[in-house]
């Protein structure tokens, strides 16, 4: 199976913050218009939780930076709880 390409991972991130913010707009609408606040208040906060992390997951897939990645290929020799080098053969 293959995986994203980057295209289509920056694709799904700003489709995953369009969408987060969205509904953070369509509860803060709805949350105006209804005098639930005794349920209102926990479920925004909670919902403004999830659409913070769908938007901090969507810039980050939208913004990641694939052509130079600073962790990529990882450094097995300085690498943490890595085996010493004379181990490996």
């Amino acid at each position: 199976m293959q995986g994203l390409t980057r295209e289509q991972s920056r694709q799904l991130g700003q489709l995953l913050m369009a969408l987060s913010a969205l509904q953070a707009l369509v509860y803060f609408i709805g949350a105006l218009r209804r005098s639930y606040l005794v349920l209102a208040i926990p479920a925004g906060i909670v919902s403004g939780a999830l659409a913070g992390i769908g938007v901090w997951v969507g810039y980050t897939m939208a913004t990641g930076n694939f052509d130079n990645p600073a962790d990529w290929p990882p450094d097995i020799e300085r690498a943490e709880g890595a085996p010493p080098p004379d181990a490996l053969g």
